[in-house]
Parts: C-alpha cells; sequence; structure tokens
C-alpha cells in the first residue's frame, strides 16, 4: 500500500479497463457526484466501467447515469470519498473490499486501504481531487462531468459556507460553472426543496432536540418509529444532521441515529475549537474536524451517554465548561 501523486493515479488508471467504481455506504453528495463524474471521464478515455451504489438521495439522482450499471466482471476496482474499507456497503465490501487497487480521497483521517491512494485532505472533496486529476490527464470538461464534480463540492462545503472552502475551492467552482454547470438549478434541487414527508420529519426531530453541558451541546435522536411515521428514509434526511450545531451558542450537535439493525450511529457537527473528529474516534469512527461519524452499540440510553460524555471531554479540553 502506497501514496501517489495525481500524475502516478492518472496512469494508473490510463492502464486499467474494465474498471468497477465503489463510493460509500449512506451516500452523499460528494460520493455520488465523485462517483459519476469519474465514470464519464474513463468512459471518455475509452474505459469500460460500471458503478456501484445502493440508496441514493432522491434530490442527488439527477446526476445519475443508469447505464452504469452494466453487468460484467471488473478487472480493477476503486473507490472515490471513502476514508476507511469499513465504510463501504456491506455488500460491496465482502465481494470486493480486497480487490480495491486504487482509492481517491479528501479525507485527512484516511486509513490506507487499497494497493495506492491519492489522497489530498487540502481538498474540500473528493470532487476537487478528481477536477485537478481530470485536468493532468487532459480530461475534456464536459457540462456532464463538471455538473457532478459541482454536486460533490458544493455539497461537501454546505453550498460554500463550511470553513473547507478555500480561494482553490472556489476557483475549481468557477471552472465548473464556465463548462456550464447550472448551480442555480442544483442549488435549489439540493438545499432548498423539501417534500411533505421531509417537512413532517423535521418536526418531529425538532421535538426530540434537547440542549446539554449548559446549551453549548445540542443532542438529537431519530428512531426507525419516526421514518416510519413520517414515511421517509435516512437517505432522503441527511441534511437535517446539520441542525442541532445551527442553535446558537451550540459548539458540538450530535445527532444519533437508529439504524434498522438495531445499532445507534452518532453523525457530529461542531465549531471552532471542538473537534468532532476526536469525539468520534472514541468510538472507532473519525471523518473531518468538524463533521464526523461514529457507531456507538445498541442500547440507546448507553450511547447517548458515551457521546455526552465525549463531547463533554473536548468542550472541557477547548476550556468551553
Amino acid at each position: 500500500m502506497s501514496c501517489i501523486t495525481h500524475a502516478e493515479a492518472w496512469k494508473r488508471l490510463s492502464a486499467m479497463n474494465d474498471i468497477l467504481i465503489l463510493a460509500h455506504a449512506k451516500p452523499d453528495g460528494d460520493a455520488v457526484g465523485s462517483m459519476f463524474a469519474l465514470y464519464h471521464a474513463l468512459r471518455q478515455c475509452g474505459k469500460r466501467v460500471r458503478c456501484e451504489i445502493v440508496d441514493v438521495p432522491a434530490a442527488l439522482r439527477f446526476v445519475v447515469a443508469p447505464e452504469a450499471f452494466s453487468d460484467f466482471e471488473p478487472a480493477h476496482v476503486v473507490t472515490v470519498d471513502v476514508a476507511d474499507q469499513k465504510l463501504l456497503n456491506d455488500c460491496f465490501k465482502n465481494t470486493y473490499g480486497s480487490r480495491v487497487e486504487l482509492s481517491i480521497d479528501h479525507h485527512g483521517v484516511h486509513t490506507a486501504f487499497a494497493e495506492e491512494t491519492l489522497v489530498d485532505p487540502t481538498a474540500a472533496a473528493a470532487s476537487e481531487v478528481l477536477f485537478d486529476l481530470f485536468t493532468i490527464g487532459g480530461v475534456a470538461l464536459t457540462k456532464e462531468i463538471a455538473t457532478c464534480l459541482y454536486l460533490g463540492l458544493s455539497t461537501d462545503t454546505g453550498c460554500f459556507r463550511f470553513a473547507n472552502t478555500t480561494a482553490k475551492t472556489l476557483r475549481t467552482a468557477a471552472a465548473l460553472l464556465e463548462a456550464g454547470v447550472d448551480n442555480g438549478a442544483i442549488n435549489i434541487e439540493v438545499f432548498e426543496t423539501k417534500t411533505p414527508q421531509y417537512i413532517n420529519f423535521e418536526k418531529a426531530a425538532m421535538n426530540a432536540l434537547r440542549l446539554c453541558l449548559g446549551g453549548k451541546c445540542a443532542v438529537m435522536v431519530l428512531t426507525q418509529q419516526m421514518y416510519r411515521e413520517a414515511g421517509i428514509t435516512e437517505a432522503d434526511t441527511q441534511g437535517i444532521k446539520g441542525l442541532p450545531r445551527m442553535i446558537a451558542g451550540v459548539y458540538a450537535g450530535i445527532t444519533v441515529t437508529e439504524q434498522p439493525g438495531g445499532v445507534y450511529h452518532a453523525s457530529v457537527r461542531s465549531k471552532e475549537p471542538v473537534n468532532a473528529a476526536e469525539i468520534c474516534a472514541e468510538f472507532g469512527g473519525g471523518g473531518h474536524k468538524y463533521a464526523a461519524g461514529c457507531e456507538l452499540g445498541r442500547d440507546k440510553e448507553e450511547a447517548l451517554r458515551g457521546i455526552v460524555a465525549a463531547a463533554e471531554r473536548q468542550l472541557a479540553k477547548a476550556n468551553l465548561i
């Protein structure tokens, strides 16, 4: 296993054919956008490529290429936006997890699992890494590819509001707009459009939100019963995990979600100087400084006590309590 440069990664991709692209389970905009941007780029180069992805949120499906789900046995396996092998969907992890030759990612906590890894932790999104990769490879930036990249870039930066948005990120976004991306339409679809089911679910979620640690931490618990009653799935409610952090005075916003199998998962969103990744690292998870996740086990009360205690330690470390 070795880390390689953009140029080396492109050389490796150029030598491949019959390629399978995978992204992480519970795909977000960067996972979906990166996957299909790479799919179109490799197809442009004459490669036979297929994608495997499940549970794509409805708001992100406009970039999904139906023809990408062809059926052939891949000779090579590539991942995008996957920080750790365990984040792959179980069915793909069991079949292809040990065969990943190249991983393209932007997470600073990336755990090497592929033969070769291209990781740029300064990039706001895996889509930004791919933009640089395509530039080196001479890929024509079609509107189709640019739209996929813009989806990834905009979602991982909160529509360019988050601290990971750099001057380079904005220059990349400008190049994508120059390639024909309809950013207004995408922003409305992804960030501003909510179904009646989502609104009902958000009401229930807000009712379940509680402040703790002197108002410095907010915790929201989402149960499978809440999903059933609203007639919605977790895949279509990813944006809701940012709500606890929006409260004035909150430095650690925690969303604890009951999974279909009974395990509870935590998504942590934080503000400076609290490190969300360090909170989740206590449970074997990780992510970015201000956005991370982890699994907490099957006991709801124990899960809540554990994650709040971890948040309390980080707040104390930051001299906030």
